[in-house]
Order: C-alpha cells, then sequence, then structure tokens
C-alpha cells in the first residue's frame, strides 16, 4: 500500500536514460586516464562507490561507447549479472568515468526525483529481495533492461526525497568516519606487531636477548572430542558460544550443558586444516573436530604466542592436518616471559579499541537500517520546511 501522499511509477517512467556498457572494454584498459567502474566498485547495502581496485581506461569520449556509458553525477549503477542488485551512487566530482556490460546505468530525471532517495530505496533489503527474484530465467544470473525499467517504486513528494537522502547521507558519513578510525586502528595494530614481535622495537626496560622457540615448544594441545556440540539448532537465547576459528568465529548459541571448554583460559582455537586461529578467553563448544585446543606452557604467554602465529605466512596446500606434523615444528622469535606479558598488554589493548569502533560500527548500521525501514517505506515521515 503506497503512503498517503506517495505516488507508484516505474523506474524506466522517471528515468530519461537506462542503458549497460559494451563488452569490448578491455582492449581500453590503461594505467591512466578515465575511471572505469565495474561490479566491484559497488556496495551490498549501501550506495556509495569502493574506489579501491580501480581500473582505468583510455577511450574517445565521443565515441558510441563513449557517449552511451560516460557517467554524470547522480547517475545510479546497478550490478545486472552474478551479485545482482549492488547499487553505486555516482558523486559530483568523479571526474568522467564508463561502465561495463555488467552493470546498468539509470539517469533518473531531477524534475520529479531525488536520485539519491532512489538509490537508497533500490540498495534497501526489500529491493535486493525484489531484484533477485526478477533474475531472468538462464544458466547464470542476470537482469535485461526492460526488467529494471519495470521496477516499481514508490515517491514521496520530491521535497521529501531529497530530505530522507540528506538524512541517511548523515549516517553513511558518520559510518564511513568510523570506518577509517577502523582501518587507522587496524594497520596501526599491524605496525605493532611488525615492530614488537620481531624485536625492532623493544618495550622500555628490557634488553636481554632473544631466543627462538619451536610452537610445539610453547603450546600443548588437546582434542575437541569432549567439547563437540551434538545439536547444530542454535538460538541467541541459549548461553554457551559455539566457535570455529575461521572467519566466522561464532556459529551460534548452544543450551547443552555438558562438555563445555572452560579448562584453562585464555587459550587457542587452531584450525588443523585452514592453520586459521583465534584467541578465546571464554567458556565455549566447538562443531570441527578438526579443532585443535592449544594452551600455553611454562613460561610462555597465551596471548604472545598466539599473536606470534598471525605473522607466520603459510601457504595451506592439500586437505591434511597441520598441526603436529608442520606447524609444532615451526620456528618464532620469543623474548623473555616478562616481556611477553608486556607486548600482549599492549596488543591486547590495540584490540580492545578495535573491538569498540566494530561494535559502535555495528550499531550504527544497525540504527541506520531500521531507519531506512521507516523512512523508505513512509512508515516515518520527515517535517519538510516549507520552501
Amino acid at each position: 500500500m503506497v503512503p498517503e501522499g506517495w505516488v507508484s511509477k516505474k523506474l524506466g517512467n522517471i528515468s530519461s536514460l537506462v542503458t549497460s556498457g559494451s563488452r569490448d572494454w578491455a582492449k581500453f584498459y590503461s594505467d591512466t586516464g578515465s575511471k572505469f567502474i565495474r561490479m566491484t566498485n559497488l556496495r551490498r547495502g549501501g550506495i556509495h562507490l569502493k574506489m579501491d581496485s580501480l581500473k582505468f581506461v583510455n577511450v574517445a569520449s565521443d565515441s558510441a561507447d563513449g557517449k552511451r556509458t560516460s557517467l554524470q553525477a547522480g547517475d545510479i549503477l546497478i550490478s545486472i549479472t552474478a551479485e545482482l542488485g549492488k547499487i553505486g551512487w555516482v558523486p559530483p566530482g568523479l571526474g568522467e568515468a564508463y561502465i561495463n556490460q555488467h552493470t546498468a546505468l539509470v539517469r533518473v530525471k531531477s524534475i520529479e526525483s531525488e536520485s539519491k532517495f532512489v538509490a537508497y530505496l533500490l540498495c534497501s533489503k526489500p529491493y535486493h529481495r525484489r531484484i533477485n527474484a526478477l533474475n531472468d530465467a538462464g544458466a547464470k544470473a542476470g537482469l535485461n533492461l526492460a526488467t529494471i525499467r519495470s521496477l516499481p517504486i514508490a515517491l514521496p513528494p520530491l521535497s521529501e526525497q531529497k530530505k530522507i537522502a540528506q538524512i541517511l547521507s548523515t549516517w553513511d558519513q558518520a559510518i564511513s568516519a568510523i570506518e577509517r578510525l577502523l582501518e587507522n586502528s587496524q594497520q596501526r595494530k599491524k605496525g605493532l606487531m611488525q615492530q614488537l614481535l620481531t624485536g625492532k622495537k623493544r618495550l622500555p626496560g628490557f634488553e636481554e636477548e632473544w631466543k627462538k622457540i619451536e610452537l610445539g615448544e610453547a603450546l600443548k594441545y588437546q582434542q575437541p572430542t569432549p567439547f563437540l556440540v551434538r545439536s547444530t539448532e542454535y538460538s541467541n537465547d541459549f548461553p554457551t558460544p559455539v566457535l570455529t576459528a575461521g572467519k566466522s568465529f561464532l556459529l551460534g548459541y548452544s543450551d547443552e550443558e555438558f562438555g563445555i571448554y572452560r579448562d584453562v583460559l585464555p587459550t587457542i582455537i587452531f584450525d588443523d586444516f585452514t592453520t586459521a586461529s583465534r584467541f578465546v578467553d571464554f567458556p565455549f563448544k566447538v562443531k570441527s573436530s578438526a579443532i585443535k585446543i592449544l594452551t600455553s606452557n611454562l613460561g610462555f604467554s597465551n596471548r604472545y604466542i598466539f599473536e606470534a602465529m598471525q605473522m607466520i605466512r603459510f601457504k595451506v596446500g592439500g586437505h591434511q592436518r597441520h598441526w603436529i606434523s608442520i606447524f609444532a615444528n615451526l620456528v618464532i622469535p620469543c623474548p623473555s616471559f616478562e616481556e611477553q606479558k608486556a607486548i600482549s598488554k599492549v596488543l591486547a589493548t590495540a584490540d580492545h579499541e578495535i573491538l569498540a569502533l566494530q561494535n559502535c560500527l555495528k550499531s550504527l548500521k544497525k540504527e541506520k537500517k531500521a531507519l531506512m525501514q521507516q523512512l523508505l517505506t513512509g512508515k516515518r515521515r520527515v517535517q519538510v520546511e516549507a520552501e
């Protein structure tokens, strides 16, 4: 149901141009020249272009390809193959830029629609689901231009569109600021690790010579069998986290009251197949029998050894177990126990800063998502000053 004062239109009816790029752009690739916006530059759940991994092209702006796919400020970009429905909004000052056949260009008429509002609407979760449901029935995921033109769009009055876009832009600015702080904090920690874990920089009061030790000398391992979760019916209402050493880390929460690891904390969990590891300072269960639980021997700091393990560059080859046969024999530089603890404290402080920023970023994104759901559907109306 369209909110009061809103109108329902097709995307094509509010657009002066809906097109896609040429298939032949690869021949124009260059180290310099005009910007070339690809699907990798579009975001999921956001509208601002990612400018890393940017490519460039040298193409005549008056050529057929140049004229048809040259971008203007306010243009909306939609990925139409593979990862469908990623959205980008072309900001002022981007400069001369083009797209290829994997991206659609939508140029809305400014007289009746605010392009940034339309971009936010298209990147919202309901529209992501709708766009994916319109996938062409073929071997590969894809959208055609006719389908894009037929997308229904509910529009409030133009002044309200502009106000909503302004509000969401303010949230995006706050999110971007936290993302930059987080990136800086992560880079600072990497720098600290490079300096402190190699002995290139010593903390005040420490001068004793470092030793070379094998990981198996510093850590003992325990098999995960007693701590494996039996049921994968997880719920956020349950108390015990179920962990993996991989990127996801937290798989869910279990209500099983048996087999909870709390023997020696903090500890390290190590994936015997991928060699990924995680530092854990709370009781847990695990799902995979490939996990090794590693605790420090006398005279070694679990935290220091874990951080030193993150410095190891090891290329995993084949599906084999690595701890006993390989990793336990790898050598790392190691200072005295007191210096290990001091270094661990510095790196733990850096981690606390990173975690605080990650939590702040997560909260901002969650709040923005809820706000989008309210503003872009008319459930919450904004006050617009009379012109």
